[in-house]
């Protein structure tokens, strides 16, 4: 006779719903998830828009009540079904989880919170944990590294741009003067800042034909400093694979398994074992 599977709790099945995609009921559930999550951004963005607030309000307040609802027992769930509940609430998605679902339950309490909605759209963040995306970042950390070792040339590259912004600032605000819109050389140096940049608000303009020359002169170096960031990196990029014999990928692993012990994920496609800690997955 074949051995008998024993038979595992609600909490070990409701753990395997929510923290694993290998199963049907976990790709669902991931699924229903993501689905809640864009369409709680939606209202977001709808209650942000006073003439569909003010015409919609009462639909759009029910519908975020439903939703935080489901949150909050999606949060419990997960906060009673691993063994170090603490270790969950303490991480960066328990962190975030918690911040996306209490704005709702504080507008009861306080008045004038409900400028906190907007944290609800940290629930956008739990869309890495969901598709799992997070095992593709270790790609980033060749252009990190890059980075680092231009850290020096693009400090002395900025704290170049703030001189000239100073100094041309300045030299607009002698040119032009108050009458023109240069009321100070703050404003002054912010409007060459906008030009250097090639954003180019227009809520200042220079008027007199030397400020105008300036502005052109402002204007083309404006487009050749925007590629020297980029130019500094990418050498320091090229230089640091320069000789290098080219690294073999490491193989990405399909197994969506979370440790219910330390929630550590990205674990080998036939682990049996956290990799981490070291308890039975």
């Amino acid at each position: 006779m074949a051995e008998r599977k024993p038979d595992i709790s609600w909490k070990e099945k409701l753990y395997i719903i929510i923290y694993e995609a290998d199963t049907p009921a976990g790709k669902l559930f991931d699924l229903i998830l993501l689905v809640t999550i864009l369409a709680s951004i939606m209202l977001v963005m709808l209650e942000s828009v006073k003439s569909i607030d003010t015409r919609f309000h009462a639909v759009l307040n029910i519908s975020e009540w439903v939703i935080t609802i489901l949150f909050t027992i999606e949060y419990i769930a997960r906060i009673i079904t691993v063994k170090q509940p603490l270790k969950y609430i303490t991480s960066f998605y328990g962190i975030i989880d918690l911040l996306s679902t209490i704005p709702k339950y504080l507008s009861l309490i306080f008045a004038g919170t409900h400028a906190l909605v907007a944290l609800r759209a940290l629930r956008l963040l739990r869309v890495f944990r969901i598709l799992k995306l997070a095992r593709f970042l270790g790609a980033s950390d060749t252009l990190l590294s890059a980075l680092k070792a231009s850290r020096v040339k693009i400090t002395v590259f900025l704290y170049a741009i703030v001189i000239i912004s100073v100094i041309l600032g300045t030299i607009m605000y002698l040119v032009e003067g108050e009458e023109n819109g240069f009321t100070n050389i703050p404003k002054s140096v912010y409007w060459c800042i906008v030009t250097l940049t090639t954003v180019g608000f227009g809520d200042i303009t220079p008027q007199t034909p030397l400020g105008q020359f300036i502005a052109s002169l402002i204007m083309i170096l404006g487009y050749g400093i925007i590629a020297v960031p980029t130019g500094i990196v990418t050498a320091e990029f090229t230089s640091q694979h320069k000789g290098k014999a080219p690294v073999k990928e490491e193989p990405r692993h399909l197994n969506t398994q979370c440790c219910e012990n330390c929630l550590s994920i990205n674990h080998k496609d036939d682990a049996s074992f956290c990799n981490k800690c070291g308890y039975k997955l």
